[in-house]
């Protein structure tokens, strides 16, 4: 008696070939009648035959028997595929790849991973449906491009994976695998905002990178928007609006993440942070209309792939992490406050969610919010150091809006302190 994952390890392949096939049949529906190799009901038969040599391999024995029934299906749908590519005699041997494909996801999803096999083959239809734009990225690719690309495949696909994911160095201090993250992030950053800025424009391109990027880690935005600041004279204003709508974003973010993890807190946060979102505010505008009112600069043409400025933020977050990990062996618990400023210069998230598991009545409201309000002026300094020293003279207006908002924050604390009755 076959059981209900025994159907869906036979359905799922035919589903399978029919999402793709959808696809095939759809790029060649303009084709003379009997000119395509396989259409929409050819490949959902190719996904059925992986399917049943998946589960006669599989679970329906998985003895020398189902074995061979597995291989002669296999073969049977192989040689079906050569046929039609001898018969097309076309150039591209798309179709044909995909169909190969088609029978190996039905052939996984028929061994019982249906689900590794459904997302696989969504993402094989997507790649087939992106022909015209993949065409057209790679015209409008340089070598310089194509390059920096692999670079990044490298360091990100190659080495990032293969690194130890444990605790290393002085005192444990350092995660090899987390610290390259770190270079993964800021690069990538990097990247996409070259890439953005030559298809969307230098100027929403730059500022959708800020925007999405901050959401992630308003520092690594700013680590890879300032290494560009000494280069790109005529993008400065756009840089500088960029960065100063980073922070504007971490602002926003780490208001609502208290809000919901920390609510407690609020009383103490509010009146620290909302000064530097509103100064934050103030400058995105201020900075976003001398971007605009600056003359068009054409699409970045440099190198897109800035590893120095990378490998030195790695090292400045490992110089912290060593720091956060001396205050906790050295005060433990006694310096709650000061390791969390620490830590959350680096990532204010970690450190919200680290008092959240606080007992609420274990410290006062006023008292949390100031403390969880410490790393996010911690972080804007952090963001201030990494300005000056990559980008020197040339960050004066992205320096300046982010000393702004610090100051900013300094008053919330005086604010603060009269009302907890400190001042």
């Amino acid at each position: 008696m076959l059981e209900a994952d025994d159907y869906a390890r036979l359905l799922v392949p035919l589903a399978i070939g029919l999402l793709i096939g959808l696809e095939r049949g759809w790029q060649q529906r303009q084709a003379a009648p009997g000119s395509r190799v396989a259409g929409l009901r050819t490949f959902g038969l190719f996904g059925l035959i992986g399917g049943l040599a998946g589960f006669a391999s599989g679970v329906a024995g998985g003895t020398a028997g189902g074995w061979a029934v597995a291989a002669v299906l296999l073969l049977a749908g192989a040689a079906l595929v050569v046929i039609g590519y001898r018969r097309d005699r076309s150039p591209s041997a798309t179709t044909e790849a995909a169909a190969l494909v088609t029978l190996g996801l039905g052939w996984l999803a028929g061994q019982g991973l249906p689900v590794p096999a459904l997302a696989l083959a969504a993402m094989t239809a997507f790649l087939l449906s992106q022909r015209a734009r993949l065409h057209q990225f790679l015209a409008g690719m340089g070598e310089a491009d194509l390059a920096a690309l692999v670079r990044f495949a490298v360091i990100a696909g190659g080495l990032w994976p293969v690194l130890p994911d444990r605790a290393m160095g002085p005192l444990d201090a350092w995660n090899p695998r987390e610290l390259w993250l770190v270079v993964v992030l800021v690069c990538a950053i990097g990247f996409a905002g070259y890439a953005l800025s030559r298809r969307m424009g230098p100027g929403r391109g730059l500022l959708v990178t800020a925007a999405v990027g901050a959401i992630y880690s308003s520092t690594a935005v700013t680590a890879a928007l300032a290494q560009r600041l000494r280069s790109e004279m005529d993008a400065r204003p756009r840089l500088a609006a960029g960065i100063a709508l980073a922070s504007l974003v971490m602002f926003v973010r780490v208001l609502a993440l208290v809000a919901v993890l920390v609510p407690f807190a609020l009383p103490g946060f509010v009146p620290v942070v909302a000064p530097g979102m509103v100064a934050a505010l103030a400058m995105v505008w201020w900075l976003g209309r001398r971007a605009a009112a600056a003359p068009a600069s054409a699409a970045p043409t440099g190198n897109p792939f800035a590893l120095l400025p990378a490998l030195g933020f790695a090292l400045l977050v490992a110089l912290v992490q060593l720091a956060v990990k001396y205050m906790q062996l050295r005060f433990g618990d006694g310096g709650v406050a000061l390791t969390l400023a620490l830590a959350g210069a680096l990532d204010v998230d970690a450190a919200i969610v680290a008092l959240r598991g606080a007992p609420a009545d274990a410290i006062s409201p006023m008292l949390a919010g100031a403390i969880l309000a410490l790393p996010v002026l911690l972080n804007t300094l952090l963001k201030l150091g990494v300005v000056l020293v990559t980008a020197g003279r040339a960050g004066g207006q992205s320096a300046g809006a982010l000393a702004g908002a610090a100051l900013a924050m300094l008053a919330g604390y005086g604010l603060v302190a009269s009302l907890a009755g400190l001042g």
